[in-house]
């Protein structure tokens, strides 16, 4: 008996060890929940102060008041002196701001920006405080066209004829004039479709106006409507189908080659590049956003590759390429330059493809457009340099020839080269016009693929026409101007119009984060030229007319 009491101590000793550390264990998680369950409760009670009826949260009242004071006081600025300050030390202030600005962005990733964006600009929207809208109201972007003549539009309107399709096989609808008809109706407004007011409303000037209504329910015909037929888009480079709506309406549709995330790798040439969806759909809300209006309306969709696609096409050729992939998802390749074979198939998952629908301009039989050699373009080839990137004088040979010595072609090139820097775009080998607006008219900023591959690295030689030039409008810089400030900053009105497509979000932060940094970029060579020319040589005064009818 004795011989046992060791061991039973011993055993006594094990469950009060046991027995002690359990309790140890409970008052430190006891400790840790204590402060925890009084921070949610503080949270809680901060939300519901901060929630709006609806049970919205709402952002910080008094920073967004301050916001919000700041754009009316940079509106009331210019709608009572007509002008922003153009001098260097507005500039660096542009700069110094736009800095601080990015400095939180840039710590976040690329997927916890989009979707802290992404939730302010909504909580905007229900507060109908929008950057956005606070933009288009401004008065640079309400600047009145001039006076237009029958010459200055690209369509007459027939109202004597009905509007028919020519045939059942018809990709649009004329009459025997080629003149664009009314159908039943009694006025334009009330009888055409979305795409035939866009149509309409082409003149010397735009594309489209700032404040057109039926460039919303385009886009929206776009995304929805019934396609009834499919087939390729012969020319370019990759991949391309033509689609044709119920109503008639003809979109140019380009699959997902690469996801949001991915980045173009440094060693692929840019012409070697993938065409991206999402850079189309970004392309046309940044040119909107830059008030240039010369891009078609471009909206994402989501496709059934066998429902919409295999099943109504008409073209043998892209028919035989559709396959299973071993993931057990439809896949195609169809016919072109790159990328169009087995080891680069368009795949769905596994039938349902998402891809940008850009609206088709007038058919060149009825508005001939002409194609015309950029002289800034790049080289391609692995090796060789373009002419413009050995000559620092080149520009003064342009301003000579018989196309840039008068009207507005080398301005608007320049124009053309902000939105490629902007996007990153070096794919700008050659640009449209129409016809009948010969010299004097906008370019045709079309096809835009290339754009948004890499926001880590910025191509200055993009910029080459306006570090040689030195010329811009004075509409476009004001606007560029505006754009770096804080209360329209480039990044946020380009996510808050990104929101609006169905394929949202169409752009990572980093690549909205470059967008602001090239825009200072592009300010920054405005300064240096104005340094070296000043005001007078560099700034080309567009704004003569408005100004007149301001007054």
């Amino acid at each position: 008996m004795f011989r046992r009491i060791p061991f039973l101590m011993l055993c006594k000793s094990k469950v009060v060890l046991w027995f002690l550390i359990l309790i140890s264990l409970a008052l430190h998680i006891l400790i840790a929940l204590l402060p925890v369950q009084e921070l949610n409760t503080q949270i809680c009670d901060h939300n519901t102060q901060a929630a709006d009826k609806t049970g919205h949260f709402l952002p910080n009242q008094p920073l967004l008041k301050s916001r919000l004071s700041k754009a009316n006081r940079e509106l009331q600025n210019f709608a009572s002196t007509g002008t922003l300050s153009s001098t260097s030390q507005s500039l660096e202030k542009v700069r110094d701001s736009s800095d601080r600005s990015q400095s939180l962005p840039s710590k976040l990733s690329s997927k916890s920006g989009s979707e802290l964006g992404s939730n302010l600009q909504r909580d905007l929207y229900k507060q109908n405080k929008s950057k956005l809208t606070a933009l288009f109201q401004h008065p640079l972007y309400n600047i009145p066209t001039p006076p237009l003549s029958p010459d200055d539009h690209l369509f007459s309107v027939n109202s004597a004829e009905r509007f028919t399709a020519k045939s059942s096989n018809s990709d649009g609808w004329v009459s025997h004039e080629q003149e664009y008809v009314l159908p039943d109706g009694n006025s334009p407004a009330d009888t055409y479709p979305s795409w035939l007011k866009f149509y309409i409303g082409i003149n010397r000037y735009e594309l489209y106006a700032q404040n057109s209504s039926h460039i919303v329910s385009l886009l929206q015909e776009l995304a929805t409507l019934k396609i009834v037929r499919v087939v390729q888009k012969f020319g370019g480079t990759q991949m391309k189908l033509t689609m044709t709506l119920q109503n008639y309406g003809k979109a140019l549709f380009k699959p997902l080659r690469q996801t949001r995330e991915e980045e173009t790798s440094p060693d692929l040439f840019y012409f070697s590049d993938f065409e991206r969806h999402n850079a189309e759909i970004a392309a046309f809300h940044l040119d909107r956003i830059l008030g240039f209006r010369r891009i078609p309306p471009v909206s994402g969709r989501q496709v059934n590759v066998v429902r919409d696609i295999k099943e109504l096409t008409t073209d043998g050729q892209l028919e035989e390429t559709f396959f299973i992939s071993p993931a057990n998802n439809v896949c195609f390749y169809g016919t072109c330059s790159y990328y169009c074979d087995m080891e680069h198939p368009l795949c769905g998952k596994p039938e349902m493809m998402e891809g940008s629908m850009a609206a088709y301009l007038p058919d060149v039989t009825l508005a001939k457009r002409l194609s015309w050699r950029n002289p800034w373009k790049q080289s391609y080839h692995k090796n060789k340099k373009a002419k413009w990137e050995m000559d620092p004088r080149y520009c003064d040979k342009i301003k000579k020839t018989a196309l840039y010595n008068t009207g507005t072609r080398l301005i608007d090139l320049i124009d053309m080269t902000i939105l490629d820097f902007l996007m990153g775009n070096m794919d700008r080998h050659h640009y449209e016009t129409f016809q009948k607006f010969d010299n004097d008219s906008f370019f045709l900023h079309l096809d835009n693929g290339r754009g948004f591959g890499r926001h880590s690295h910025d191509e200055l030689s993009i910029l080459a026409p306006l570090q040689q030039c030195c010329w811009i409008r004075k509409s476009t810089f004001l606007r560029l101007q505006l754009l770096a400030t804080e209360a329209y900053r480039l990044s946020d009105v380009m996510r808050e119009a990104l929101l609006s497509d169905q394929l949202s979000p169409i752009l990572t932060e980093p690549h909205l984060s470059a967008l602001n940094r090239r825009l200072l970029t592009v300010l920054e060579t405005i300064r240096n030229c104005i340094k070296q020319h000043g005001d007078q040589s560099v700034v080309v005064n567009d704004m003569e007319a408005w100004s007149v009818a301001q007054e």
